[in-house]
């Protein structure tokens, strides 16, 4: 019972801490004028990143590396089928974004890429720096596409559809809400990492089922509430485009770094034959989504929903 209890506080913990510091991290980009869809894409996909970064570091430094590389795959299966599909239930999501083919694309080749990686059965830090460099690039192109928002609009303001609550105007609030969030973060993970080995030492599970479900959901909280504000306040481009950066940060940024600063990380068999081509289906379900300019309604969510469920199951039982 002591592990789940550490276990919940620690999820409970990580959503709060994200919550703050992606406010603040949008209150920082609302005073530098950058685009909503932008924000979406690298502000607030970072934000809501941060607790998986953070559990992956804390399990990887603690030996418990297959919890680090299931949190990131879970996480990733979890923003689709998901985050994705749980505010369809609510209000449609529509996939028809102009400009964010270009980014779904940068998603399924880091995907791609990942997989490679994973597929000698070890992560090192050569492994690290080659997803670094490629977030790296995509940033750059998202910084050149803010720089060139900007002069096309001359600087003028946009008002961010704030998702998560409205965003800190204050330096001071802001400057609070960021460091809040960095310092939650990290105890919040310790709390994560040491609730979760314990559940899974006691029900006799690995690390990466563990990190795959009950870890990747919890650290996708944040992205999960981000999409279902957003959709509600019909910003659904902000829904779409915080799952396609989310993404893209879970591999290139945690996977990097972590592969970077704890190397020799050792590849569940379980997640070469199977756990990562299923990333890889979802990821490129959103591309056929996004191309087809698909509207997410109650059916295609409710399938999605129930594809989760039964992929979660099977790793249980087998």
């Amino acid at each position: 019972m002591t592990d789940y209890l550490i276990l919940i506080a620690g999820l409970a913990i990580l959503f709060v801490g994200g919550d703050i510091l992606i406010r603040g991290a949008v209150g920082v980009a609302e005073k530098l004028h950058v685009p909503p869809l932008i924000i979406g894409l690298t502000i607030v996909a970072m934000g809501t990143s941060a607790p998986e970064l953070m559990v992956s570091l804390k399990a990887a430094h603690d030996g418990a590396g297959g919890l680090s590389i299931g949190n990131v795959i879970g996480s990733n299966l979890a923003n689709v089928l998901l985050v994705l599909a749980l505010p369809s239930l609510i209000a449609a999501t529509a996939c028809r974004e102009p400009g964010v083919g270009r980014n779904i694309a940068v998603m399924i080749a880091i995907t791609i890429v990942f997989m490679g990686t994973l597929a000698d059965g070890d992560l090192d830090r050569a492994d690290g720096i080659i997803l670094l460099v490629l977030l790296g690039l995509f940033l750059f192109d998202q910084f050149r596409s803010a720089l060139k928002h900007r002069r096309s609009a001359k600087r003028q303001s946009h008002d961010y559809p704030g998702e998560l609550g409205k965003a800190p105007h204050s330096p001071p609030i802001i400057a609070a809400m960021l460091i809040g969030g960095l310092i939650s973060l990290p105890v919040a993970a310790d709390l994560t990492v040491r609730g979760a080995t314990g559940i899974a030492q006691h029900w006799g599970v690995s690390e990466e089922v563990i990190g795959l479900t009950i870890v990747a959901v919890g650290t996708s909280l944040p992205e999960l509430a981000a999409s279902l504000l957003a959709v509600i306040r019909k910003h659904s481009s902000v829904a779409l485009g915080n799952v396609v950066g989310s993404n893209i940060f879970n591999i290139g940024l945690i996977m990097g770094l972590t592969a970077l600063l704890e190397p020799g990380i050792r590849v569940a068999d379980h997640v070469v034959r199977i756990d990562m081509w299923i990333m890889l289906a979802s990821a490129l379900l959103i591309a056929v989504l996004a191309w087809r300019r698909a509207v997410i309604g109650k059916v295609l969510g409710t399938a999605m929903l129930l594809a989760y469920a039964v992929y979660t199951v099977l790793l249980f039982l087998t």
